[in-house]
């Protein structure tokens, strides 16, 4: 069964006032804007008589699902691979989460590729290179398969479970699609990689990740990374991809899907997994 979406964090949203100007005149009214603050991520890491800790980023996201933020991050990050992994994770502030790590767990902090504040439109900001991001992508198997109506309604399945989007017109979503056509799990926030973080954090303990992965805003290299990472078959997006999410997908054996809609969609990579 598809888990409800959670209900929004206080403040996800905030009411300004403002003025409209329309053809109808001018008018004072209040509008819901989406929140964007930024939120600390930081690990506690090594040997039980020597535990560090050391900040992973700050990010901004919108307030809400923020463990699942921070594990997915973990996850699309190669800094975690196992559930067992993380032995605690907790938000301790109101813009802190710290995540208590397996003993095992070997952080090289001149590898972490990020660094200083990643902003809300970039999940690439801090990185070193894009070999180090495509080095963890395996190639992916063949299957599964949907057939072309099976995308044709993702958009308005996602649309009804945008609860922010329709207060304030400004956030992004990502969904878990099982191969039924529900959407097993969906996440929004201001930030199209933090929506997709939310999202495979979320699914991180329950597994197994996505099958379709579905987007509701453009299809750029970081997602398309992200979903490589954890092994997503089959990527659509209401958008369009980059030229570098395209090569990645084509490398990496993933089915690439841009411009999703009722009436259309294109296949840019790996179209054997779309049935008429």
């Amino acid at each position: 069964m598809p888990n409800p979406s959670p209900p929004p964090a206080a403040a996800a949203w905030r009411d300004f006032d403002i003025v409209e100007v329309s053809a109808a005149g001018w008018r004072a009214r209040p509008d819901a804007l989406v929140g964007e603050e930024p939120l600390l991520i930081e690990l506690r890491h090594g040997p039980p008589r020597d535990r560090r800790r050391t900040p992973l980023a700050v990010t901004l996201r919108t307030p809400g699902d923020d463990t699942d933020l921070a594990t997915g991050m973990l996850v699309t990050e190669g800094i975690v691979k196992s559930p067992r992994e993380i032995l605690a994770i907790a938000a301790v502030e109101a813009n802190v989460v710290r995540v208590d790590l397996h003993p095992d767990v070997v952080i090289d902090e001149a590898r972490l590729r990020r660094h200083g504040v990643v902003s809300s439109a970039c999940g690439l900001c801090g990185k070193t290179s894009l070999d180090a991001i495509e080095a963890e992508c395996a190639t992916l198997p063949a299957g599964p398969t949907v057939a072309a109506g099976f995308l044709h309604a993702l958009p308005a399945k996602l649309r009804a479970r945008q609860e922010l989007f329709r207060r304030t017109g400004a956030l992004h979503a990502a969904a878990s699609v099982g191969l039924d056509g529900e959407l097993v799990i969906a996440r929004e926030d201001v930030g199209r990689h933090n929506a997709v973080d939310k999202l495979l954090g979320a699914g991180f303990a329950a597994g197994p990740y996505p099958r379709v992965l579905f987007v509701s805003g453009r299809a750029g290299l970081e997602l398309v990374q992200k979903a490589a990472v954890v092994g997503v078959p089959i990527f659509a997006a209401v958008g369009a991809p980059s030229s570098l999410a395209v090569e990645l997908a084509r490398r990496v054996g993933m089915t690439l899907v841009g411009f999703v809609s009722a009436e259309r969609f294109n296949l840019y990579s790996h179209p054997e997994r779309v049935l008429p």
